[in-house]
């Protein structure tokens, strides 16, 4: 069996929404408990990795209680996984995190593509061989490569990242040559294909890797949150066995292995997979295992309902894809505010989120901000700036050649393809602040910005090298618009980084809206789309096709003067 993604879903409540969680480890823990009973000699628990961040019941013990025994680590012995893929959101930790998560852990964590600087080393245990009736069972760890291109270095420092399928080839040939096993299993935080692909690295290499690696029987992979079956017949003429599974602890992925021996001899295995979703868990064994943690998770609830302060009306992530919007500028004041930055990126992280009118309280930060990134300041010239918009915005708008036209870049991917979504992720949908500029959606890719001065009054120039705040994903390449976009290398924009905070986005947003008390976010009004009279009523029609409505609940702005 395997899991992945879990994103610190351990509890049937979820402590961001403050009610219900779709997945949760207690599900899967009584899942899993019936399936030992049936195979009590034969059973092995596996996970792809990402445990670390995500819920509250990872950023509390991650960093705010860091003296009690970290409350995952604990859950996963409990459930006596087997082993554990590291994965490149709980690499965004940093060492003092997962070092210590590692180092608590009851079992191997894995990654055999992590090797020491200094010694060359594997950091982590590169694969383990278990044992089950007899039978070796080898389990190889890989993590995705695109690690360097949107983790700090500090986060991983004294690691070098290998490339994933050359890893691969090397340790399945000195498995299958040192330890005779009779089943080799990939265990591989990287999706199934495509991702981010450049010249220098490939986010989903699972297939690649299926394909063109002889050795390995099964292939347990996550990262890209997506079920999926496959048996690949690769290149060698043997079948692999390939599952990838949902996110967020809604299912667990089943192996049944048949290995069919003469005279002491492996002749032939027979492999069938299946997912099963674990949503609907029941039971005495799911309240067992949340009684058991009660403590913690009202530790947890104590901590994420802490108020912190007051909005004046409530802000929406919706309006962020349709012109200068609350919610996003919000995002921008902070990241401004706290490093004096003459220009500001961010994205909205989460699709549909809003903020309440009222009381706000920890919890409400992780819609804010889903990940634990850093602030990061860099020097960027003002010709940068504007291709990194105008990259983001072609991610972001289909060009209009009449009123009729859609704005928002859209294909059939909700609802198995009945419904339009966004063609592109839209977390890579940056937006900028400190600077007046105009988006002419009639124009072709690259030529729709026009940037027309800063927000202080100062003249925007496009040799002129200018202070850059964004996030720690951004700065070090992730999503690509501060390497493709800015047209800079990835060794040239690590350069370029003059500042990285040593705490995350979230805590200095808690920290702003204490001090703050009382927020009125307004949207700042310093982008729109142009021509006016064709984009307004684009947006209108887009906005409910993408959410079903015309205007969102967050958009009244009313605030006194004492804001």
């Amino acid at each position: 069996m395997h899991t992945t993604d879990i994103h610190g879903a351990l509890f049937s409540h979820d402590f961001i929404e403050n009610g219900p969680a779709r997945g949760a480890l207690s599900r899967v823990y009584a899942f899993v408990c019936r399936e030992r009973e049936k195979h009590p000699n034969t059973s092995v628990l596996l996970d792809c990795g990402d445990v670390l961040q995500g819920q509250p019941t990872a950023y509390y013990y991650n960093f705010v209680d860091t003296r009690s025994p970290h409350l995952i680590a604990e859950v996963m012995n409990h459930m006596k996984y087997d082993a554990l893929c590291i994965g490149n959101h709980d690499l965004e930790m940093g060492h003092a995190v997962y070092d210590r998560f590692v180092a608590q852990c009851h079992f191997p964590v894995l990654a055999a593509n992590l090797v020491s600087e200094q010694t060359g080393k594997p950091y982590f245990s590169p694969y383990t061989v278990l044992e089950r009736d007899g039978v070796r069972i080898a389990v190889l760890g890989l993590v995705t490569s695109a690690i360097p291109h949107w983790v700090p270095k500090e986060q991983w420092r004294g690691i070098a990242v290998q490339d994933m399928v050359k890893a691969a080839e090397l340790w399945v040939r000195h498995i299958r040559e040192q330890e005779q096993p009779d089943l080799v299993v990939g265990l591989f935080h990287s999706g199934w294909s495509g991702g981010v692909v450049t010249e220098d690295f490939c986010e989903n290499v699972s297939a690649c890797i299926a394909r063109e690696v002889d050795g390995l029987d099964v292939i347990c992979y996550g990262h890209d949150h997506q079920k999926h079956i496959e048996v690949i017949t690769n290149r060698y003429g043997h079948k692999v066995s390939c599952v990838g599974l949902w996110s967020l602890a809604t299912s667990v992925s089943v192996i049944d292995v048949s290995l069919y021996y003469e005279e002491g001899k492996l002749q032939r295995k027979k492999i069938h997979a299946r997912i099963q979703n674990v949503m609907y868990e029941t039971g005495d064994l799911v309240y067992e295992f949340e009684r058991k943690y009660a403590d913690a998770s009202t530790q947890i609830a104590a901590y994420v309902n802490q108020r912190i302060g007051s909005f004046d009306h409530a802000i929406s992530s919706q309006d962020a894809y349709f012109g200068s919007s609350a919610f996003m500028d919000l995002i921008h004041d902070m990241q401004l505010k706290i490093t004096g930055a003459d220009v500001s990126f961010a994205a909205p992280l989460t699709f549909d989120a809003v903020l309440p009118k009222g009381d706000i309280y920890i919890r409400d930060m992780f819609h804010l901000y889903k990940y634990e990134n850093m602030v990061c300041v860099l020097a960027m010239r003002g010709r940068e700036i504007q291709n990194i918009l105008e990259m983001s915005y072609a991610l972001w708008t289909d060009r209009m050649l009449e009123p009729g036209d859609h704005i928002m870049k859209m294909a059939p991917l909700l609802d198995h393809g009945k419904r339009l979504g966004f063609a592109n992720l839209a977390f890579n949908f940056d937006s900028a602040a400190g600077i007046r500029y105009t988006v002419d959606v009639t124009r072709a890719e690259g030529e729709r910005v026009t940037v027309e001065e800063l927000t202080d009054g100062r003249p925007f120039d496009p040799d002129t090298v200018y202070r850059v705040v964004t996030n720690s994903y951004r700065a070090y390449g992730g999503g690509e618009l501060f390497t493709r976009g800015a047209g800079l290398s990835h060794e040239e924009l690590q350069s370029r980084i003059l500042y990285t905070s040593e705490k995350d986005i979230r805590y200095h947003f808690i920290e702003y809206i204490r001090n703050k008390g009382r927020i009125c976010a307004e949207a700042m009004g310093h982008w729109r789309f142009v021509p006016e009279a064709w984009a307004l009523e684009a947006c209108r029609r887009d906005r409910q096709i993408l959410f079903g409505t015309k205007e969102s609940k967050g958009n009244e702005t009313n605030c006194g003067n004492d804001s």
